[in-house]
């Protein structure tokens, strides 16, 4: 696959405008690949941890029941600890998977801009239905929120191998 962005009407001719826009190019894809990295390390430890409070801890029956909203900040607040950990670090693997995004447009690669957007979408699916499951606790929610998750960890595997590792020319 061609990392480098289609060229704009306009942006310069000649030898060195071609050099700008392919250094540029690669710096973004370098970013994109780290970023997407990240992401992934960050998914599978919300995968393993999203496991154990499946398994190992009870939603209280008193967050239960009063909507998706209240579930959630019921998680921070009255939640069982791993549970609250849980939903913060689902908190900022939604910032993590925005940079992602905003990271994949500015490479202009189709592909790159089309596994972050599906990334994205899962991972907040993902925090909807863990939402839900904290509300309603049915085991629905949590199998959906596990295959988001999937979905998502394979949109930044794709990234990874598409990117692959920086090569020293």
């Amino acid at each position: 696959m061609d990392l480098n962005p289609p060229a704009q009407a306009g942006t310069g001719t000649g030898a060195a405008a071609d050099a700008s826009r392919t250094a540029a190019a690669s710096a973004a894809a370098e970013r994109l690949r780290r970023s997407s990295f990240g992401a992934v390390c960050a998914l599978l430890l919300q995968y393993g941890l999203g496991m154990g409070v499946s398994l190992f801890v009870n939603v209280p029956d008193k967050d239960q029941g009063k909507g998706m909203g209240a579930s959630f900040g019921n998680a921070f607040s009255n939640g069982p600890a791993a549970l609250a950990a849980h939903a913060g670090i689902g908190l900022l693997l939604i910032i993590n998977v925005i940079v992602v995004l905003i990271v994949a447009i500015r490479t202009r690669l189709p592909l790159m801009v089309t596994t972050a957007v599906i990334g994205l979408l899962s991972v907040v699916g993902a925090a909807f239905s863990g939402a839900n499951f904290v509300d309603k606790g049915q085991n629905s929610a949590s199998m959906t929120m596990a295959v988001l998750t999937g979905v998502a960890i394979a949109c930044y595997a794709i990234n990874l191998y598409v990117l692959g590792a920086p090569r020293k020319d």
